[in-house]
């Protein structure tokens, strides 16, 4: 109940729930143009990425175990992804989390 009240009295803002982008900006709110990748930067960032996972192919699945391993555990996760980063990307860890934590969804 206390947070159902905070949420409708707004003392608890939620994004998209009781907090909402104004419908009449200030005047001096300039447009922002947003900057997209090329295609020739996407494909760039891909053969990184293929790189990446070339190069750690030995060391990835050993330290994602241990992520889990760490995590099952209750152990220090930023200590477990800081060593992780340097084998797996962040698709692997995050697979790997949401493996073993699942993904949250708010009940509405």
């Amino acid at each position: 109940m206390l947070y159902e009240e905070k949420k409708h009295d707004g003392t608890l803002p939620i994004v998209g729930v009781n907090t909402f982008v104004n419908p009449a900006p200030p005047e001096h709110h300039q447009p922002m143009e947003l900057a997209r990748a090329t295609e020739e930067e996407k494909e760039g960032q891909l053969r990184r990425l293929a790189d990446f996972h070339a190069r750690h192919a030995a060391e990835c699945p050993g330290a994602l175990d241990e992520l889990r391993r760490v995590c099952l555990e209750g152990g220090n996760v930023f200590e477990a992804l800081m060593s992780t980063v340097r084998h797996a990307s962040l698709g692997q860890i995050t697979q790997t989390l949401f493996e073993v934590g699942g993904s949250y969804r708010r009940n509405v």
